[in-house]
């Protein structure tokens, strides 16, 4: 495979540090682009602007730098990319594939929950704003039928996103852009052929693949790797308190997260260089070896932390 034919990308919310979680992320996805002779760019998703942390993705990127994942080409800020969606927006709005939406979260109270925990949209706007609604937030018209994709770890998914999720928000209340729309259309942007993160965002996928049809886009490969869960079974993540990843050791951390993806490692790739790392991985990476898993424990050699699977 030339280089020019496979896109990867790692795209984190600058809402803090990274963690072992999301290094995992990071690395897995590097990994399996430079395995395959690709490229690997890097983009900071703070489209969320209330989420987002100053500085946090400037200490992302120093943290992808300390463990040796260089990425190619500039990196992508999703504040900058506003207008792209802006007008993606009006086009589906233009086909009748977007509508506005007067329901607030209390109106969607006691509806039933989606797979991902989101409430399951029951259409009340979608053939026009109730008497004296005013627009809050845009949503997506979803087409009837059945979206998914045959992911390369996890296997084939599919979902009726018409009755199981409902037409989902496009640009919010509050007037940012939602995740959905953004990711689809940046990875589009830069050319993306291979989407590898994590299992977290699995269910939204098929959401993702209805608005990649609608907007004539191409459908990347999908590959979602296991999370890391915490001693409660729940993913890590700044809401559990994931602590930062450990700079201190960059080698050993690197080869914990090819040891959890099912890579076998020899044990003492741990005590040498970054660079000695990724030469193993270049030789030894084998996507279908990671664990057919959504999350899954680690105890680390170096923290001492014990992680149990759900």
């Amino acid at each position: 495979m030339n280089r020019g034919e496979y896109v990867g990308r790692f795209a984190p919310s600058p809402t803090g540090p990274l963690h072992f979680g999301s290094l995992v992320a990071a690395a897995g996805s590097f990994w399996d682009a430079r395995a395959r002779g690709g490229q690997w760019r890097v983009r900071i998703e703070d489209v969320d602007g209330p989420r987002s942390v100053p500085g946090a993705g400037d200490g992302i990127l120093r943290t992808l730098e300390a463990f040796g994942l260089e990425w190619d080409g500039p990196v992508v800020w999703q504040h900058q990319r506003t207008d792209a969606y802006r007008g993606a927006l009006e086009e589906l709005a233009s086909q009748g594939m977007a509508y506005p939406c007067a329901c607030s979260r209390k109106d969607l109270e006691g509806a039933p929950l989606a797979r991902d925990g989101a409430r399951i949209y029951s259409g009340r706007c979608r053939d026009g704003l109730p008497p004296g609604g005013r627009p809050r937030a845009w949503r997506f018209r979803v087409p009837t039928g059945l979206f998914g994709f045959l992911d390369a770890v996890q296997g084939p998914v599919r979902e009726n996103v018409e009755k199981e999720v409902g037409d989902f928000i496009l640009l919010r209340a509050d007037g940012c852009f939602a995740y959905q729309l953004a990711v689809v259309l940046d990875d589009a942007a830069a050319g993306v052929t291979h989407v590898v993160r994590g299992a977290d965002l699995l269910e939204s996928t098929p959401r993702q693949v209805a608005l990649q049809a609608s907007l004539g886009l191409v459908e990347p490969i999908f590959a979602h790797l296991p999370v890391v869960l915490n001693e409660q079974g729940e993913k890590l993540s700044k809401q559990t308190r994931a602590p930062a990843v450990d700079l201190r050791q960059p080698a050993s951390v690197l080869t914990e997260v090819l040891a959890f993806l099912g890579q076998k490692p020899p044990a003492g790739l741990a005590s040498g260089t970054v660079k000695a790392v990724h030469e193993w991985v270049l030789e030894h990476w084998a996507l279908e070896r990671v664990p057919r898993q959504r999350g899954l424990p680690w105890q680390s050699p170096i923290s001492g932390v014990g992680l149990r699977s759900r």
